[in-house]
């Protein structure tokens, strides 16, 4: 699903839309909800509406790596990047971890 694939099931989808909007938190950049937007769209589906939370939950890690470098267990971060897969964020920022830096920094 492309952002204009989201823009249209959108305008098709007017009720489901506005159900995810609410799920904006109100620290979110409209280009940190656009990206987590598409994956809960991107996904929706495959959750029963009990499972919802999980969904927002599994949205807000893939969010929280993607923008402020969180890390989580290698099996989580599996999982929500295989949700994620095709999902465009454009400049995203670029995390190192500590042992990158040192490693550059014993390198000079």
């Amino acid at each position: 699903m492309s952002a204009l694939d989201v823009q249209d099931f959108i305008q098709q989808n007017r009720a489901v839309a506005d159900q995810v909007e609410t799920f904006r938190g109100y620290w979110e950049s409209e280009k940190h909800w656009e990206a987590r937007r598409e994956f809960i769209l991107r996904n929706m589906n495959d959750f029963k509406a009990e499972q919802l939370d999980h969904l927002l939950s599994l949205s807000m890690v893939w969010a929280n790596n993607v923008f402020m470098g969180c890390r989580y267990s290698t099996e989580l971060l599996e999982k929500v990047k295989e949700m994620a897969e095709g999902i465009v964020v454009v400049d995203a920022p670029v995390f190192k971890t500590r042992d990158e830096i040192m490693k550059n920094q014993q390198g000079r």
